[in-house]
């Protein structure tokens, strides 16, 4: 089961997000087929849109989060919604690379760091609201760190992290948003920002058994930690035939028309998911009718 944790510490001058979302980001990689390198870098950015997810206030509320550095992997794409529920895909699934001079699995190098994290919130509003930042390090908690700080005014600290098995599933996966309030203590940050640096990586506690309650309080507790909330998620994508059908109908009867007279049947396959939907002739035929 994958969760998260909304809390608060030191007086509500903290405002704390921690994930565990192993069994989310082994059900990404099975779908997709990705390599170690590619779960990786997926499994942080799913980890990050899920946390983000649940900070939107509306019910209905949607974000997306997409980042291209250049790097083989190409183009990675998270929706997530507000109860933290997540699809995504990336590009090149297969890209893998040598570890990194760490002996870590070389996110950085497979994103790149020539180009842009955007970040997209649909909040039911007549236009969306869309932040973007430059790609620092390519190791996505650095670059979804910066995006808060400076396109939300948010001073916040981001660990995500993944831990891949010898048979290439995913042994440990999640993540941990900590985020200064107005008017905090600068003294604070300072030492929550060495606390986050004396602990050992979040993949490996997670893969020692840790909960998010037990990382929290390694962390926070004795800076009044208070968890509010634990929020069920899961890998879940929320495409239907009859939504592929009405993508069909929006491209007009004229492309319609085009599609009828070279194809036999047109197959389309949703990139989150993988599902393939076909449509036969006959079928096609009665969209061009029913326009």
């Amino acid at each position: 089961m994958a969760y998260i944790l909304r809390a608060t510490a030191a007086n509500g001058d903290v405002r704390l997000f921690a994930a565990i979302t192993t069994d989310m980001v082994e059900e990404a990689r099975k779908i997709h087929n990705l390599s170690p390198t590619a779960s990786a870098a997926l499994g942080r950015f799913i980890t990050a849109a899920s946390m983000m997810g649940v900070m939107l206030k509306g019910e209905k509320d949607t974000l997306t989060l997409t980042m291209n550095g250049g790097g083989p992997l190409g183009n990675l794409v998270a929706v997530s919604n507000s109860k933290g529920n997540v699809k995504a895909y990336v590009s090149h699934p297969e890209v893998d690379l040598p570890l990194n001079e760490k002996g870590k699995l070389d996110v950085g190098g497979a994103v790149g760091r020539n180009g842009f994290l955007n970040v997209v919130k649909d909040l039911g509003l007549r236009e969306p609201y869309v932040g973007q930042v430059p790609i620092r390090t390519g190791e996505i908690g650095d670059d979804i760190a910066y995006y808060f700080t400076v396109s939300e005014q948010v001073p916040s600290a981001v660990a995500l992290g993944v831990l891949v098995d010898t048979d290439i599933s995913v042994k440990a996966a999640g993540g941990l948003i900590v985020q200064m309030m107005p008017g905090a203590n600068e003294f604070l940050a300072d030492i929550i920002t060495f606390r986050l640096q004396e602990i050992p990586p979040l993949s490996q506690l997670i893969a020692e058994g840790k909960s998010g309650e037990d990382i929290l309080n390694m962390l926070f507790d004795d800076m009044d930690l208070k968890i509010y909330e634990k929020i069920e998620c899961k890998y879940e994508c929320d495409c239907s035939r009859e939504r592929v059908e009405r993508a069909l109908i929006a491209l007009g009867r004229e492309e319609l028309n085009r599609l009828y007279e070279e194809e036999d049947r047109i197959e389309l396959q949703c990139h989150f998911c993988n599902t393939k939907y076909v449509f036969e002739k006959e079928e096609i035929k009665n969209m061009i009718e029913n326009l």
